[in-house]
């Protein structure tokens, strides 16, 4: 479904339903920030006792709780989105870039230092 739907279609989603039980009233920047950051909490909870190569085995057995956590992370970046009129496919469309330069090829290729270490 992933290949069906656009990133438009789901900010839609995202504002019928805030819109529908009249909650856009209540999210400001700070909030949106701060739902997005608790729910990208919970996400990483759901791996906290396991090293990088078991949370590979964390994520089949909670599949479906990371899901929902995920689900949860990008509901709150559509929610941002839509309300400020952030055009997320440019963002990050200008995001890879400004990373291409900072993460050339020839220095970043297999490491993972900062720009600023490389």
């Amino acid at each position: 479904m992933d290949k069906q739907i656009t990133i438009e279609e789901l900010k839609n989603l995202v504002k019928d339903f805030t819109k529908e039980r009249d909650w856009d009233k209540f999210l400001f920047p700070k909030t949106i920030a701060t739902y997005l950051s608790l729910e990208s909490a919970e996400l990483l909870e759901k791996f906290v006792w396991s090293d990088n190569q078991e949370s590979k085995d964390v994520l089949l057995k909670k599949q479906k709780e990371i899901e929902q956590e995920l689900s949860d992370v990008l509901y709150w970046i559509l929610q941002m989105s839509w309300i400020y009129n952030i055009d997320l496919s440019e963002a990050l469309k200008s995001k890879i870039h400004q990373n291409s330069i900072k993460y050339p090829i020839n220095k970043s290729k297999g490491n993972t230092n900062k720009y600023t270490e490389l």
